[in-house]
Parts: structure tokens; C-alpha cells; sequence
């Protein structure tokens, strides 16, 4: 069973950002590779120490032909995951520390994770909403890592709603 662990902010995770970015650069040459989460929202405040990764393809197939190179980087091959057109890896196993979501170009997931990042970094105040509420839900469900992604879902369904109708009128 996965235990939340949350963290303060740190920069240090922009650093592992751009190390791993480097090494998962050396396997998909051409991907453009953006740090994502709460990780890369310093206004957030507390993120589980997981760096997400989101990498753009020009071919989503090169995932699958690369997976075999991911695993030697120590990544676990996950698939779509749930995510049609995603292809998802994860590193830690259950003290998971990175997650690499790759997306061909044009892929509709690439622009609502960017527009949630970006509406968090313009929005100080709901980023830090977001960031008391994984506190609460974290000494509310300690050991129960499911509840709290489940508990936390309606506020980021909210956000991410929210960041998406703030990236149209941007447009």
C-alpha cells in the first residue's frame, strides 16, 4: 500500500526536474519536456515529492518502440494508464519519486496540464488553497493513499475547469 507523503516546497525539485529531463532527453531526442504538478508551482506550497514530467511527441509510437530504454532508467512501463493516447511511467515503485506522462503533439492533455500549471503560477491564492487542502486531507487520511487522491479530485476537477476557461480568455 502507497503512503501520501507530503513535503514543503523546495527548489530542489526544479533541479531533479532538469536532471531527469536530461537523462529522458537522451532516450526521446526531440520530445519537449515540461516540468508539471505541484512540484513545479512553488505557490503551492506542499506537493508529495514526485516529480511529474509531461513530454511532447511528434510520434506518440516512439514510446512504445523507447519503453525498453525507460526501464533501464528505472522506470516502470505503465501504458495509457487510464489516459487514452498517454503513455505513463513511473520510477520508485511504491515510494515513487518521478512520473513521465508522454503525449504525441496535438494531444488535447498536453494543453490542460500547461493551462493548470499556468493558472496556479498566476494565481497565488488558489494555489495555495490547493496546497492547505492536501495538508488537511493528508492528516485526515495518512495511511490511506487512495482516499486522498479521491478526497482531493472535486477541488482539482475545479482548477482545472477553472484554469481552462482562464487559458480561453487569455486566447
Amino acid at each position: 500500500m502507497r503512503k501520501t507523503t507530503i513535503m514543503p516546497y523546495t527548489e530542489l525539485w526544479a533541479e531533479e526536474f532538469e536532471r531527469e529531463s536530461d537523462a529522458i532527453k537522451n532516450i526521446f531526442e526531440r520530445a519537449v519536456l515540461y516540468h508539471m504538478g505541484s512540484t513545479s508551482v512553488p505557490a503551492i506550497g506542499y506537493a508529495k515529492p514526485v516529480i511529474d514530467i509531461l513530454g511532447v511527441l511528434e510520434d506518440i509510437s516512439e514510446a512504445d518502440r523507447l519503453s525498453a530504454d525507460m526501464e533501464r532508467l528505472g522506470y516502470e512501463v505503465c501504458g495509457e494508464n487510464g489516459i487514452p493516447g498517454r503513455r505513463f511511467f513511473t520510477k520508485g515503485g511504491n515510494e515513487r519519486t518521478h512520473h513521465v506522462h508522454l503525449y504525441e503533439k496535438g494531444n488535447e492533455q498536453i494543453d490542460i496540464h500547461l493551462n493548470f500549471k499556468r493558472y496556479l503560477l498566476e494565481h497565488p491564492t488558489d494555489a495555495k488553497a490547493y496546497g492547505e487542502l492536501k495538508l488537511q486531507l493528508l492528516q485526515e487520511f495518512p495511511d490511506q493513499h487512495e482516499e486522498y487522491q479521491t478526497r482531493k479530485q472535486p477541488f482539482v476537477s475545479e482548477l482545472a475547469k477553472k484554469a481552462n476557461e482562464w487559458a480561453k480568455r487569455k486566447d
